[in-house]
């Protein structure tokens, strides 16, 4: 093997390290294009990690695991499994957690758990089928896994938990994440009413540290222990944001980031006034943003952003619905001070209709990188529940989402841009059922909400793959899931980022006669 193949794999080993996906293999002489366009590889290994789902002895966890069907040239050999993890305490941190585990991760009888040798918690056996296991009360573990192989290629977990009763009773929902160093949480705060903790969770042998920085309405806010927050190996850290500041602030943006090693995070957000469920990381800094899925029936939206760079930002505020896009009245703009937090009040803005929340500069503003979020309410005063909606990036060509049931869910598609087709993808189900497919054309400049395809004879829940076409706009995507109870509107949103299951491989034989020297 050649320097320059061997210096290929190493890059893409080296990205392996910091997001959790790589391509393996180097392609062969035909896996690219002759004039030297780079191959497109299915990932051979990918990553996961799931936070504990809930402190409530009440609460009631389905984990739900898939990879999706289909991915050419993926292999025939892999695995995807889950194990639990360690939940360790830190200073500050309180996740209610029984008195049988210990700070120091160890269980009753003082034996050290080392969750790598533990049975898997969820395995799969096939791509295409997905694999459900549930669980009871506080005890539901965090989760660290690995798919390798065939089942690599958009490997993706939902965590769903339902709380039936309490201040804080509601629909918790959230995709497994990947590792990686850097993430923003815009929606976050450290008011009274809210109990917002940080999940931190660390998939690899060696320990972590990880920094939490917040910033309110006013810019940085004063905190002395949230630098260097250290992540156990296999373990997961919540991290209570009140406990960082003795500063309430009503919107609060969250910026976690890690000195070493790498972690997957998440906010779990309990409101005394409104429900639970979890904020997920926004997508990257950009000057433009679409904020996908607003619910038909929302009774109050609020919009928070940040602007992350050296410059202020002025934002144009739109409104993608199911026959246009509008500029709501009175909320045209929104200015965001540098390194500062700002929020916007929407109240029921979707007027009965699905729609999507789309941020560009301000006519004659210069562009400045924001990210952003959304908290959505649906009910009111007492029959009310929340959850997020974090800014996501377009699908480039695949996403999935799992956990689906056969009544509940609401797939809403948004092509901000020109009009798109999305191929829609249902699973067989977690116990029985065909796969079943549908077609849908998104005009552009707006959002389709519809009921998805559901499997044929399908026992337990399933999957949805969503793949645009080629040749149309982008497609920015969400899944709601409705789990009414005791006439209170439960419900979670998660936002379907694509699923990076191939890799771009630049074809190495171009660059041979330049580089080999013949040693």
């Amino acid at each position: 093997m050649n320097r320059t193949t061997l210096s290929l794999i190493a890059a893409a080993t080296a990205l392996a390290a910091v997001t959790g996906f790589a391509a393996l293999t180097a392609p062969d002489a035909g896996g690219a294009a002759a004039d030297g366009t780079p191959a497109r590889l299915p990932v051979e290994r990918t990553s996961q990690l799931c936070p504990a789902p809930s402190v409530s002895d009440v609460a009631e966890t389905t984990y739900t695991s898939i990879t999706p069907a289909g991915t050419a040239d993926s292999g025939s050999a892999g695995s995807a499994e889950l194990a639990e993890s360690v939940v360790t305490l830190v200073d500050g941190a309180d996740t209610g957690a029984s008195d049988d585990k210990a700070k120091d991760g160890t269980d009753a009888e003082g034996a050290t758990k080392d969750p790598a040798k533990d049975k898997p918690f969820i395995s799969l056996k096939e791509p295409g089928k997905p694999v459900s296991v549930e669980a009871s009360g506080a005890e539901a573990p965090a989760l660290v896994g690995m798919a390798t192989g065939r089942f690599a290629p958009g490997w993706t977990t939902q965590q769903t938990t339902t709380v039936g009763v309490g201040d804080a009773r509601g629909v918790l929902g959230l995709s497994c994440t990947a590792p990686d160093t850097d993430f923003w949480f815009p929606g976050a705060s450290t008011e009274r009413s809210r109990q917002d903790y940080v999940h931190l969770t660390n998939p690899d042998d060696t320990a972590a540290v990880a920094d939490i920085e917040l910033y309110g309405k006013d810019g940085a806010v004063k905190s002395e222990v949230g630098e260097g927050i250290p992540v156990p190996a296999r373990s997961s850290v919540p991290v209570l944001l009140s406990t960082l500041t003795t500063a309430a602030e009503t919107d609060v943006t969250v910026h976690v980031t890690t000195r070493s090693g790498r972690v997957g995070a998440a906010v779990r957000v309990a409101d005394s006034a409104g429900g639970t469920d979890w904020l997920a990381a926004a997508a990257d800094p950009a000057a433009r943003l679409v904020l996908p899925g607003i619910p038909a029936d929302a009774t109050d939206v609020r919009l928070v952003a940040f602007a992350t760079g050296s410059d202020d930002a002025d934002l144009k505020v739109q409104l993608a619905g199911a026959e246009s896009t509008i500029t709501p009245a009175g909320n045209e703009s929104l200015h965001i001070k540098s390194q500062m937090t700002a929020s916007l009040e929407l109240a029921d803005i979707t007027k009965g209709q699905a729609g999507s929340l789309i941020l560009s500069p301000a006519e004659g503003g210069r562009p400045a990188p924001v990210v952003a979020a959304l908290r959505v309410v649906r009910g009111k005063g007492e029959k009310r529940e929340i959850a997020f909606i974090p800014a996501t990036a377009a699908i480039a060509s695949r996403s999935t989402v799992a956990d689906n049931r056969d009544k509940g869910s609401t797939l809403s598609l948004t092509a901000p841009g020109a009009t798109a087709k999305v191929k829609v993808t249902a699973s067989a189900g977690t116990e029985g059922g065909e796969p079943a497919e549908k077609t849908y054309t998104v005009k552009g400049g707006t959002t389709l909400a519809v009921t998805p395809p559901v499997p044929g004879g399908l026992k337990g829940s399933y999957a949805l793959t969503v793949e645009p076409e080629p040749g149309g706009g982008p497609v920015h995507a969400a899944r709601t899931l409705a789990l009414p109870e005791d006439d209170v509107p439960m419900f979670t949103v998660q936002t379907l980022p694509d699923d990076r299951g191939t890799v771009s491989v630049p074809k190495a034989r171009e660059d041979l006669s330049i580089l080999d020297d013949g040693s």
